[in-house]
């Protein structure tokens, strides 16, 4: 069963997402922020896919990829963010997420998304 980590500070959104996660067969976690979702990480949890919001209080998801690319943590991010535009998306890209997409997002293609990042993970291997 693969493990997906959802971190974004909407707490409704979050909730709802893992909870839709976790029905489909996924091994979901929410986090409402990035330090909890970096120590989460870094204690060994493992994570197979992380669903990412880039705007949040605080610090930000593009702090948390940095971390992740800088502390050599193996594990593929899909960012979401309402926030969308050209530059973020290519920022994300540099700093290591395999995909970018805008909310709202549609559920059935979100799922398509994640099935097709996990996959590719799969075939790296």
């Amino acid at each position: 069963m693969d493990s997906i980590l959802v971190v974004d500070d909407d707490i409704n959104l979050g909730t709802a997402l893992s909870q839709e996660l976790s029905e489909i067969g996924y091994a979901a976690k929410y986090i409402d922020n990035a330090d909890d979702a970096l120590l989460f990480l870094e204690s060994g949890n493992p994570v197979d896919l992380i669903l990412l919001d880039l705007k949040m209080p605080g610090k930000d998801g593009f702090y948390v990829l940095k971390q992740i690319k800088e502390k050599n943590i193996h594990v593929k991010v899909v960012v979401l963010t309402a926030y969308a535009d050209v530059k973020s998306a290519i920022d994300s890209a540099r700093l290591g997420a395999s995909d970018f997409i805008s909310k709202p997002y549609d559920l059935d293609e979100l799922i398509i998304t994640i099935r097709k990042v996990l996959q590719k993970e799969e075939y790296e291997d």
